[in-house]
This record gives C-alpha cells, structure tokens and sequence, in this order.
C-alpha cells in the first residue's frame, strides 16, 4: 500500500481538529490536551500536529502560547470573515447565513451602482455580461457571473463592498461545485442577471434593488435545490 504523504496526512488532521472544536468536542475557551497525549490520541506524530496547529492558528480556530498551551479560541467574538469558508464546509446552517447576507449585500450595492457607476464601469458591466452568455461550459458560466458582482461592487465607489463581494464568494467557495445549477445553462444565466444591469445602466436605484433581490432569491433557491 502506498503510504499517505504528509501533507495528506496533515490535512486530514487539521479537517479532524477543526470539525472537533466547531462541533464543541473542544469547547471555546479550553486549553487542548498536551500534544503528546492529543497526537497518539488522533494516531499521528506530534510534527503532524504541530503543522495542523499551525493552520488552525492561521484560520483563527487556535492560539498557542509558549508555557501555557493551545487554547481554543472565542472565533465567534474574535473571529473574522475569513474563517466562513472553513465555517461552511462544516455545515450548511452556515451556507443559510452566508445566503442571508449576499442578498442583503447584494442588493445594497446593486443600489448603490445604480446612481454611482460611471459610463465607462456601465460599459464594463454590459461587457462581462455578455461573457456569462458567451461561456462555453457551467464552471466558465459561474466565474463569469462572479466578476460581473465584483463588477457592480466596483461601480459603487466602495471598496468595502468589493471586500465584502470576495469574502462571500470566498465563503462558499468550497461548494461551488455543488452550487453550479444556476450556471448549467448560460443564455438562462445571462438573463437572470440582465434587469440588474439594465436598471443599473439606466441609473435607477429602486429598480436596480428590486432586480437583485429577484436575482439572488432565484439563484440561492436553485442553489438549495442542488444541495437537497
């Protein structure tokens, strides 16, 4: 039998230790086992675990300090966006969050665009709209319909929205490939995403709102859909 390399082997116990502390094995708060106890516990050398550590500390989960130990972190209170795509990945109650926001967002900055987008970011817009028509397979369809959203978040003159535009495309990231329904068919996911651009373009905010919250409610629920 071919023996697993390292990195398989780190990666399967970071995805162990991370499930763990998420579903509270390791509550918030609590210092970890010594790492001599932990690593034969999970059967792997304490090397391994000190990588996994690092990572985990890396996505915000764990802290260690030299004389005290690792603890598991408040990610909740202390946490960033940046751990939604670990948090995700557990879990789809998660995804509901994360769906909840983007339509919130979403439409915020559809908004927003509509009375700040230049004509040159409005052509831009019509532009990679056209590519979500134009693309050639489901993957190319849904890379597509994501740079028009960094697109509309460009237009607004905020650079948080564009922030926040790439960590929720960060967060479900993970899943995008359960997620592609809305894309199999491109000429369908042009014109789902077309009222939001055209109300944009036309410089009305009340209708550019109303567009997106159709869009993101119709794509989140085929989104589900793949997921049932």
């Amino acid at each position: 039998m071919e023996a697993l390399s390292r990195r398989t082997i780190v990666d399967e116990l970071e995805n162990r230790l991370r499930d763990d502390i998420i579903v509270g094995c390791h509550p918030v708060g609590s210092l970890l086992p010594p790492e001599r106890e932990l690593a034969r516990s999970y059967g792997v050398t304490r090397t391994t675990l000190k990588h996994a550590f690092g990572r985990l500390v890396q996505a915000g989960l764990l802290e260690t300090r030299h004389g005290v130990g690792t603890r598991v972190r408040d990610y909740l209170r202390l946490g960033g966006a940046d751990l939604l795509p670990v948090l995700v990945r557990h879990g789809s109650d998660w995804l509901g969050d994360v769906f909840e926001v983007r339509r919130t967002i979403g439409a915020l900055i559809a908004e927003r665009a509509a009375v700040r987008a230049t004509p040159q970011q409005v052509a831009e817009l019509h532009s990679l709209l056209k590519s979500v028509a134009e693309a050639d397979e489901t993957a190319a369809v849904q890379l597509a319909d994501v740079e028009v959203h960094r697109a509309l978040a460009r237009a607004t003159g905020n650079r948080v929205y564009l922030l926040l535009t790439n960590t929720l495309f960060q967060a479900y990231l993970p899943l995008r490939a359960a997620l592609s329904r809305p894309f199999i068919d491109a000429q369908a996911a042009h014109d789902r995403l077309a009222g939001v651009i055209a109300a944009v373009a036309a410089g009305d905010p009340v209708a550019a709102k109303s567009e997106a919250e159709s869009y993101l409610t119709a794509t989140e629920r085929i989104m589900w859909e793949c997921l049932r």
